[in-house]
């Protein structure tokens, strides 16, 4: 089946955002020709490994200037679009999206809108043709947004319900996600698309010879990940070097070298296009977050690559897998959380629950899975 999917970002792999997106492309690439039109925004070209996507056709969009934006703007917000959202509506978006669906004719079109401010933007077609709604998480359950925003959380509740009820169809990422929604709005049409990726194509570096090293990757332009890097230096990490001095904490992803490292163990990494060399280095990797949902990207990518994972009960919430089991479970508390690295990075007793984590990751989240599951 052809899709016509719609996102407001270049397709890069530089946040959990995009690797969403890449994900869903991907799976759906698998089930015939897929149109995407995004905003050129954030880079001039796609990243390689979209551009190596079979059945892809791309069609950029440039943005306009302010004055050009200000009508559809104005529209938007008299749609009861909250302003934030608003503002990164580009006109042309919805134009290339109609342009190509009326292009295809009588032919079945499955038309995909990413993310919030492409499905605000797509609201008019939805209402016309069945049209599904990709969220990268229940806006409304985010405090920190708010806090930044300045929106009510009556506001966003409203703007989410609008997008709920008008979409034939919406993906939500995890299980509480898909709650939210339900109970936001009653006889939405919800599909549990989770977030995945390309297990197949990542080789394991377990089992574990005992390093030494924890890795913590994350995009730190989102807050709840800033809240976790607070957490692992002002309370796990002491915890874990009175138990255990040698052990080293790697840092990677955009905006963490520009941490001012209290420890000379703490290694900030900066960006890092090939994560491979991170997480070979490491015995473990955490993802400590305290506030956020939906289910992270980081966590699912460090399952692939055979590594156990110790997590908090809030990170793991939005995925289908076993504590103990499959992952290490802390709560957010310095002495639990690092008595749990610890064990982790023990590899008579982090090797099989990281065998376990990778096979949970190959059946659940993998771009097979989820090939599987967005299967008309």
């Amino acid at each position: 089946m052809r899709t016509v999917i719609a996102t407001s970002f270049t397709p890069t792999l530089d946040s959990g955002r995009a690797r969403r997106t890449y994900g869903v492309v991907a799976a759906l690439a698998r089930h015939g020709e897929v149109d995407l039109v995004y905003g050129r925004f954030g880079a001039d070209r796609p990243d390689r490994r979209f551009e190596e996507l079979p059945n892809i056709t791309f069609h950029s969009v440039d943005r306009p200037g302010q004055v050009a934006r200000l009508p559809t703007y104005l529209r938007a917000r008299s749609r009861g679009i909250p302003d934030d959202f608003a503002r990164g509506i580009w006109p042309g978006i919805p134009a290339a999206v109609e342009k190509l669906v009326d292009g295809h004719g009588s032919e079945a079109v499955r038309i995909v809108a990413e993310g919030p401010v492409v499905a605000a933007a797509l609201l008019p077609l939805a209402a016309k043709r069945p049209a599904c709604y990709c969220s990268h998480n229940l806006e409304s359950s985010f405090r920190h947004r708010l806090d930044e925003s300045g929106m009510s959380r009556e506001a966003l509740e409203r703007f989410e319900r609008l997008l709920l009820e008008r979409y034939a169809e919406c993906w939500m990422v995890s299980e509480a996600d898909m709650k939210g929604a339900a109970a936001l709005a009653p006889g939405a049409g919800l599909r549990l698309v989770p977030n995945v990726v390309d297990v197949a194509a990542t080789a394991p570096v377990g089992p574990r010879g005992g390093q030494r090293a924890i890795a913590f990757v994350a995009d730190l332009g989102y807050e709840p990940n800033r809240d976790g890097v607070a957490f692992l230096l002002e309370e796990a990490m002491p915890e874990v070097w009175r138990r255990a001095p040698d052990v080293e904490l790697l840092i990677a992803g955009k905006g963490s070298d520009k941490i001012e490292a209290p420890d000379p163990r703490v290694k900030p990494q900066g960006f890092v296009d090939d994560l491979r060399d991170v997480y070979e280095a490491a015995g473990a990797v955490m993802v400590p977050l305290r506030e956020g949902g939906g289910s992270p990207l980081k966590f699912v990518e460090a399952l692939a690559y055979g590594l156990p994972v110790v997590a908090t009960p809030l990170a793991a919430q939005g995925l289908e897998i076993e504590a103990g089991a499959d992952y290490f479970e802390a709560p957010a508390e310095g002495a639990a959380f690092a008595e749990a690295i610890v064990r982790a990075l023990d590899p008579e007793l982090g090797n099989p629950v990281a065998r376990a984590g990778r096979a949970v990751a190959d059946e659940r989240y993998s771009i097979e899975a989820l090939e599987r599951c967005l299967d008309l």
